[in-house]
């Protein structure tokens, strides 16, 4: 309860228990008058725990929650039991004598009263004058004090006690008022820093509910209106009547007025010893005065509360030195002058305050009074406050009203009714000021009491008359007693000067300041009020845990650069060595000559040896104490124990600090200074601070290292001490406290302990981590931590002796209801140190600190908030091009947070109107320092700011004025400055809440691979910003595989319809398509590809609108996809136009044959019926054999009848070679001459000669690495006749006739490569050229050759008639017998006509919905990207172990990915057999059709011809039925259409059953071959993407789309792996051209000349390529695993040395690789 002294009691017997036992009915009767108050209370003191707290609250029924306290108290033991009941006696006066707890002050009365024998004074001697005190009769047994509190009194009588049993009703009446009755625990600064939508908004309070939140809203956004209670009625406005009307609405306004004191009183009652001391913090800040002693009942200590306020003064002993004075209030000692009032004078002693500590200049309210809004409404409950406010001089000489710091105390309320208050400041003050205007004679009694007491005591008489002359004649009678002169009896007459009267007012204190009696601190007084009965805010049992367990860590800090040397070893050098290792292995600036990948793992060496230091350190005494005070207190406890840590370190800083500028300051003004002396002082400044930080960042420490030696196995993991740490960071961040993000000494991030602190406190969310990001940025000491604490209430710490370094980050809690609008569950605020600090300023990397910095914040943020103090321009641009770098490298990421530039120090109203040329001027400015900056980054195009960034000149820029309304310290907070600061939060919501819907929040795992990445990042620095992310890249592949998706749908889509107008074109006339059915054609493909572009893009955009996390990062990736689309567009265009044409050709070459064939055919046809009559004009019947042998002489004559066809093979050899002869007749004729004409078998295989090399390239020779031309020539000219041979194999499995276009586009294709970069660079001479072309075009014409003649023999009209024989036969036969043949002649046609056509439509589809198919099968994940493709491949390696597939896969990567395709089809269909399925889903659409036409003609009787060529018109866009197979069926056909439709329709199943097991018993090899569209080839285009490789280590580029303008790739590999080798050693090179490329070493290949070329400038020859840093140390280990593997099998390979690998490349894995290309490829 509210007991001074819990826990320092002595032991006593058994007796309180008792008490409580006895009198337990009794008690718990008298408990029931208040006991929610009783219930809070004794929770305060620690009785009961929050759970019993909680569910004793719950209880309705008073006596039995009063009855389970009793118990709850009884079982703590004796101890607890009489401090229970004195708790119970100090609220309760009238509490019955027999209920008092043994051993207390006249318990054995119970009649009487316990008469007071001693007098204030005191040193304890008895009253001198022996004057007669009160009767007892005066008093009543009930209502008496304990004997302490008599002697305090004086003897008389205890009005006070009355009241404080009134009081209980009296706050619980105004708790219910204002509306915090209800609440069933206290407010803590949680529930103040919760952002809620009432949070922001500006309506002023209706009702008396609203008040305590206005306070409490106001006050924390430092507004100086936050102590107005005036209420405004919810229809105030609404109703404008006059008369009556009016005049109650006034009156019931004032019947709701509340007193502002009653409303703090209320709030400080409700609210935890946290939330006071940031009320008391920002109190301070707007200079209102503070609560000292709160009023009765709970009458308490505020000392607690006043410990968090720091204040800088100059006292005029200082001038001349222009030092000043930097201290905590509770420790500052200075005199004290308290303020009382006897009766009810008309002159405020309020406002007289205020006049005094005002300036002449600046008027200020520190104390409210009666004059002020609501000032007069009665005070209901806070009676006997004691206030207190101070006065401190700035050093300004005559402006400062004293010369010295004074402290001012105010009682609320007169001294007759609060003695105890009055009588704790006559011991405290220097001097008590009693404002009265009338004296009785009681009162001179009371005031007689004072007699010897150490204050002066000034009376400041109100003159009123008569009266006012009575009054002075007792106050000159008083004088005597009280030790008084005339000067301290001040008169103020009516017609007085009210200015004189204060200066002399004034005069009077300044000289109790020059002389004071005695000097006190708060601390010194809060021991007096525990003398005085009166508790102090600190003696609760959970504040004295806290504090004792910080004590025992503060008790070992007497010098604090020794102390945390000695007890904080893990963060001082060795934790700065590991950052400067940690930097210095991504950027090798000291690499000098020692080889990348040797350099690399040297650092890691040394990284790991670091780690092992800081592992083998042992727990020091204070970081065990500190883990204790974390782990084993309750959570109240701690925050104690966190806060008393906090201020003592401190305080231990100011010290400290103070202490070393003074001795600096000396060493600098004396004659001839030693620079070195200075320059340790000056580190001496910078390593004095200390907070609780550095004990929380050697905690992160001792758990990196510990997570290191795991991971390296130089620890079990059942061995880990420290694996629970990042909980209890995680719960200290849930509870509010700053988390250290970056440390600032160390300029480093400890990314294993802040990943596991945040994941830990994701899992202590349920998941529920959304959150937006707010961020600052600014130049030091612009105020950047205090616009944080003000916008959000929060605690960062500002002019604590050492600025913010570093950056820290605090969470804060999204309302539920709130949530849904800004669509996050916190917001995370980050605040940083200053840029352009002057400490830094010396240092070399001072800029890069800042670029690093400002990088990774604005990274972080969604909203940064770049604060800008106006009184610097140059600083000012410096820090903006900082910022526009750090923009401009995270459009890089595809990340463009918000920027609002907060101009501070702007008071002019028209600020935002008379700025507007400003900020045209700003944003020309950060124009053109964006353009500067892209060149600096290498970025060569036109950029703007606001292309880079979410930036809005008008609505993103605030003018604020500056933060104090005067000069310090003795300003207020500018008015101004809090309403600029509420404003732009307001905005900063709604920008929130607007923005919300186009981009998600990120959740902890998210924003944890941000600071991952952008960390990596950030450590890889080197003008060019380096950025790899999971997230980005996840996104990314995630929309390559959508896009590979539509891609094909778009590609499916045109390969049908190709499918379908080749039919066409082949069921058409020469003459159709000369007359316009092309033309058709062509119109009909631009329009399906219109359509198909706008349905990807429509998509693309779709994609890109819908509510998806991740989009915004890949935003500039969309022009990208949307360029692929139209190339895509223009490549089926050309595609499909070519197919047509080739197929128009094809159709027209035919044409010859078949009208050759029709004659024929006529001709046997009328040799049949010729030989048909002759046999039926013979007598009698012949035999079957006879009929086949009459047929087959007639066969044969006819043939000899037939005129030769004009068809004669082609040489095909003669025109290959004479088409490469042209080619080469201009600048090779020569060499070519001496070559023979083509013929079979006439070549040898090409193989690399000598001379193929000009003279320059093999004179070359290199400094440091180089790649073999030689073999890079072996490696292009093995890629260009695989290519090559690719489009033979393509053109010769048509099963068409040779053109000679084919030869034209294959030296197309040859010329284009040799042209190109790739052979262009390696020097090589024509006769290469020649024998290159001469190999090449001699396979393709042997192939060629190989295609012409059999197409020749397939189609001569000979050959095609032959075919035809037995269907004349069998016609001959039938008409001869004169048989029905129906049921024949449709199995004819279906054998003859139907099954071709089908077979043919089955081969044109089958590859087409294999590619369909097997994409949407379990396959289409590794095939959906390019990035889930080379996962999946490298996986696979890994597993196989086969060296041969790896130099496959690295050296001819094509050929690899084309037969790893291939193997995994065949290994697809093989184990599934959906081959045939998949055949007889194809022909069922197109047999469907077929069946219904024939339906239709079931019953006609018309003639055969016409229904055969009506069924042929109806399939001719599914089918081409060969003509003079049909014609053969047509030969003498008697059948009606009827008859022979319903027989077509019968045989249609054994047809189908036919076509599906002829084509499906072969094998899958077999059927994937035959196929004219290749389903691998299709596949193979949508992996293998643009085709191009790393030029270093010849890693595939793995971007989406096909037009993509930038090549990059998830992982880089060994160049060595890649052929490079060191030229003179011809030993393999090891080094990654991934780290390479941010080292200072240098490469020389073909493409520079052979010159040196630094690997830094690599873009200036490959500006396509974009190398990024791994993103981790570990990424490239699959690589390194490779290598290390088959490091021997590659240099033979190669015809190199086995390269010399780094020690630890000998440690890896294959678990480790298979881990490394799990992070890289994201597939964990």
């Amino acid at each position: 309860m509210l007991n001074a002294f819990q826990g320092l009691l002595p032991r006593t017997p058994a007796m309180a228990f008792e008490t409580i036992r006895r009198g337990r009915e009794k008690l718990i009767t008298f408990l029931q008058r208040a006991p929610d108050l009783i219930l809070d209370d004794t929770a305060a003191q620690g009785f009961v725990s929050e759970a019993d707290y909680e569910a004793l609250d719950n209880l309705s029924d008073p006596k039995e929650k009063m009855r389970r306290l009793l118990v709850k108290v009884q079982v703590k033991g004796e101890q607890a039991c009489h401090q229970f009941l004195e708790g119970i006696r100090s609220l309760f006066p009238d509490l019955p004598p027999d209920l008092w707890p043994p051993g207390s002050a006249c318990s054995d009365l119970k009649e009487g009263y316990c008469p007071p024998d001693k007098a204030l004074d005191k040193s304890g001697t008895e009253n001198p004058e022996g004057e007669a005190l009160k009767s007892k009769d005066e008093f009543s047994a009930k209502d008496s004090e304990d004997k302490e509190f008599e002697t305090v009194s004086g003897g008389q009588e205890p009005v006070q006690e009355v009241m404080e049993t009134e009081n209980f009703d009296e706050i619980k009446k105004f708790l219910k008022k204002v509306g915090l009755h209800k609440r069933h625990r206290k407010l803590t600064m949680g529930d103040i820093l919760e952002i809620t939508s009432e949070s922001l908004t500006t309506v002023p309070p209706q009702t008396p509910e609203d008040l305590p939140w206005h306070f409490l809203r106001k006050l924390m956004a430092l507004s100086g209106t936050a102590r107005n209670t005036d209420l405004v009625p919810q229809d105030e406005g609404d109703s404008n009547e006059e008369g009556d009307g009016d005049e109650d609405g006034l009156f019931a306004r004032e019947m709701e007025s509340v007193n502002p004191l009653d409303v703090l009183c209320a709030v400080l009652l409700c609210c935890d010893s946290f939330l006071r001391q940031e009320i008391f913090l920002k109190m301070s800040m707007c200079q209102f005065a503070l609560p000292l002693v709160l009023p009765p009942p709970k009458q308490t200590f505020m000392l607690w509360a006043l410990r968090d306020i720091v204040r800088k003064w100059r006292p005029h002993c200082l001038i001349e030195q222009r030092g000043f004075r930097e201290e905590s209030l509770v420790k500052a000692s200075m005199p004290t002058v308290s303020f009382v009032r006897l009766g009810r004078p008309s002159l405020s002693k309020s406002r007289l305050l205020n006049e005094v500590l005002s300036s002449p200049q600046q008027h200020h309210d520190f104390f409210l009074h009666r004059d002020m809004e609501c000032g007069n409404t009665p005070r209901e409950i806070s009676d006997g406050l004691v206030e207190i406010s101070w006065y401190f001089p700035g050093g300004r000489g005559n402006l400062d009203l004293f010369p010295e710091p004074v402290a001012v105390t105010n009682l609320r309320g007169d001294i007759e009714s609060h003695w105890p208050q009055f009588s704790f400041l006559t011991q405290v003050s220097s001097a008590v000021l009693i404002i009265l205007e009338k004296m009785s004679d009681k009162q001179y009694d009371m005031l007689a009491t004072l007699q010897g007491s150490a204050s002066k005591y000034y009376f400041v008489l109100n003159a009123d008359g008569e009266k006012s002359k009575e009054t002075l004649g007792l106050l000159t009678g008083l004088a005597p007693l009280l030790g008084m002169t005339k000067s301290q009896i001040l008169v103020k007459e009516k017609n007085k000067n009210a200015t004189e009267f204060v200066k002399k007012f004034r005069s009077a204190i300044r000289n109790i300041i020059i002389s004071p009696q005695k000097v006190i601190s708060l601390e010194e007084m809060a021991k007096v009020s525990q003398e005085l009965r009166i508790q102090t805010d600190e003696d609760a049992k959970i504040c004295q845990n806290g504090i004792l367990h910080a004590n025992e860590i503060i008790e070992e800090i007497k010098d604090v650069v020794a102390y945390k040397k000695k007890m904080l070893k893990l963060q001082g050098e060795l934790w700065r060595n590991l950052a400067e290792v940690e930097k210095e292995l991504c950027r090798m600036k000291r690499q000098a000559d020692v080889p990348v990948e040797d350099y690399k793992a040297d650092l890691r060496e040394q990284q790991i040896a670091l780690r092992l230091q800081q592992y083998q350190c042992d727990l020091t005494t204070g970081i065990t104490k500190f883990i204790n005070g974390l782990q084993q207190l309750h959570p109240a406890e701690k925050h104690f124990f966190l806060k008393w840590l906090k201020f003592s370190l401190d305080c231990s800083a100011r010290a400290n600090l103070s202490k070393l500028r003074e001795e600096y300051k000396e060493h600098y003004q004396a004659a001839g200074n030693d620079p070195k002396h200075l320059a340790q002082l000056d580190e001496s400044i910078s390593a004095s601070s200390l907070g609780v930080e550095h004990f929380m960042r050697e905690l992160g420490q001792f758990y990196e290292a510990e997570y290191t030696m795991v991971k390296e196995g130089k620890a079990n993991e059942e061995d880990r001490q420290f694996v629970h740490l990042p909980g209890i960071a995680a719960d200290l961040m849930l509870e509010g406290f700053p988390m250290e993000l970056i440390d600032g000494d160390a300029s480093n991030i400890p990314l294993q302990w802040v990943t596991d602190v945040l994941t830990a406190l994701h899992s202590k969310l349920e998941g529920k981590s959304r959150m937006k990001v707010l961020t600052v940025l600014g130049v030091q000491s612009t105020g950047k931590s205090t616009l944080l604490n003000t916008m959000f209430g929060l605690q960062f710490a500002v002019s604590s002796g050492r600025c913010t370094r570093g950056a820290f980050m605090t969470l804060l809690r999204v309302s539920e209801n709130f949530r849904r609008e800004l669509h996050c569950d916190f917001i995370l605020v980050i605040d940083t140190e200053g840029l352009k600090a002057p400490e830094l300023a010396k240092l070399e990397d001072s800029y890069e600190h800042d670029n690093e910095l400002a990088t990774l914040v604005i990274g972080l943020s969604d909203i940064t908030l770049v604060n800008l103090a106006m009184e610097n321009a140059t600083e000012m641009k410096d820090i903006l091009q900082i910022v526009v770098h750090a923009f401009l490298r995270m459009e890089e990421t595809g990340h463009r947070p918000n920027c609002q530039f907060v101009h501070q120090n702007v008071s002019d109203v028209s600020a935002h109107d008379q700025n507007m040329r400003d900020r045209k001027r700003l944003l020309e400015q950060l124009n053109d320092m964006t353009r500067a900056a892209a060149k600096m980054e290498k970025q060569f195009r036109e950029v703007s700011f606001s292309d880079i960034m979410e930036y809005n000149p008008e609505s993103h820029n605030w003018y604020i004025p500056g933060l104090w309304h005067g000069v310090p310290p003795m300003a207020p907070v500018n008015m101004a400055y809090s309403e600029g600061v509420s404003d732009m939060k307001r905005s900063l919501f709604e920008f929130m809440r607007t923005c919300s819907q186009n981009r998600c929040a990120k959740d902890i795992p998210q924003f944890v691979e941000w600071v991952r990445s952008l960390w990596n990042a950030v450590k890889h620095e080197n003008f060019i910003f380096s950025f790899r992310n999971s997230l980005v890249a996840d996104a990314y592949n995630q929309l390559s595989a959508k896009y590979s998706e539509w891609e094909w749908d778009f590609q499916k889509e045109m390969h049908l319809w190709v499918s379908k107008a080749d039919t066409a074109i082949q069921n058409h006339s020469v003459e159709d398509i000369e007359s316009g059915a092309l033309d058709k054609l062509r119109l009909e493909a631009d329009q399906k590809l219109h359509d198909g572009q706008q349905k990807i893009l429509q998509c693309i955009q779709n994609y890109f609108e819908r509510d998806k996390e991740g989009l915004h990062l890949i935003e500039k990736y969309r022009e990208d996809f949307i360029r692929s689309a139209k190339g895509l567009q223009e490549q089926l265009r050309i595609s499909c136009l070519q197919k047509c044409q080739q197929a128009v050709l094809i159709r027209k070459g035919q044409n010859k044959i078949d009208n050759l064939q029709a004659g024929y055919m006529k001709t046997m046809e009328s040799k049949v019926n010729k030989l048909l009559e002759e046999c039926k004009r013979k007598k009698r019947q012949l035999s079957s054999s006879e009929l086949n042998w009459e047929f087959e002489n007639m066969w044969k004559e006819t043939l000899l009848e037939l005129a030769p066809s004009n068809l004669t093979p082609r040489n095909i050899y003669a025109d290959v070679y004479h088409q490469l002869q042209k080619d080469l007749a201009v600048h090779a004729n020569q060499h070519f001459q001496t070559l023979p004409i083509f013929s079979a078998g006439c070549r040898q295989p090409f193989t690399m000669k000598g001379h193929y090399l000009k003279n320059s390239a093999k004179k070359l020779k290199g400094l440091v690495f180089k790649d073999g031309i030689q073999e890079q020539l072996e490696e292009y000219t093995s890629v260009l006749n695989y290519k090559c041979w690719n489009y033979v194999t393509e053109k010769t499995s048509t099963k068409r006739d040779y053109d000679e276009t084919y030869c034209r586009e294959l030296l197309r294709l040859i010329n284009e490569q040799l042209h190109g970069k790739d052979f262009h660079k390696l020097y090589t001479t024509v006769h290469f050229e020649v024998d290159l072309k001469y190999s090449i075009l001699g396979d393709a014409a042997d192939a060629f050759q190989k295609m012409h003649t059999e197409f020749f023999k397939a189609n001569n009209p000979h050959r095609r008639l032959e075919k035809l024989k037995p269907q004349y036969l069998s016609t001959f036969k039938d008409l001869y017998h004169e048989k029905d043949a129906c049921q024949k002649r449709a199995k004819d046609f279906c054998n003859l006509c139907l099954k071709p056509a089908l077979e043919d439509h089955l081969q044109k589809r089958l590859g087409i919905e294999i590619v369909d198919d097997f994409l949407s099968s379990g396959q289409s994940l590794q095939y959906g990207s390019r990035s889930f493709f080379q996962f999946t491949v490298q996986k696979t390696l890994l597993e196989e172990q086969n060296f041969e597939n790896y130099v496959k896969y690295i050296n001819r990567y094509e050929e690899f990915v084309k037969s790893w395709i291939q193997a995994h089809l065949l290994d697809h269909y093989r184990q599934r057999k959906e081959l045939a399925i998949l055949g007889r889903k194809i022909l069922s659409a197109v047999l469907k059709k077929a069946k219904d036409v024939l339906e239709g003609y079931e019953n006609e009787t018309g003639p055969l011809a016409k229904f055969l060529e009506d069924f042929c018109q109806e399939m001719s866009a599914e089918l081409i039925i060969p003509k003079d197979a049909l014609k053969v069926i047509l030969f003498n056909n008697t059948a009606d259409a009827g008859s022979l439709s319903a027989e077509i329709r019968a045989c249609i199943p054994t047809v189908t059953d036919r076509i599906l097991s002829e084509r499906f018993e072969m094998s899958v090899e077999a059927v994937l071959s035959g196929l004219l569209f290749k389903p691998q080839d299709e596949i193979f285009k949508k992996v293998f993407g643009c085709g191009k490789q790393c030029p270093f280590c010849k890693v595939p580029c793995e971007a989406g789309g096909g037009s993509h303008q930038e090549h990059f790739a998830s992982v880089h590999r060994p160049e060595g792996l890649g052929r490079y080798h060191d030229i003179e050693t011809n030993i393999l090179v090891y080094s990654l051209c991934s780290s390479s490329v941010h080292s200072n070493g240098c490469f020389r290949n073909a493409d520079t000349g052979e010159k040196l070329h630094l690997y830094k400038e690599y873009r200036q020859y490959y500006p396509d390529w974009r190398i990024q840093a791994d993103p981790s140390i570990t990424a490239s280990d699959y690589w390194r695993f490779v290598f290390k593997t088959f490091n021997r099998q590659f240099a033979k390979e190669y015809r190199a040395i086995p390269a010399d690998l780094p020690k630890d490349w000998e440690r890896l894995t294959k678990q480790q690789a298979l881990e490394s290309i799990q992070e890289t490829f994201n597939m964990k």
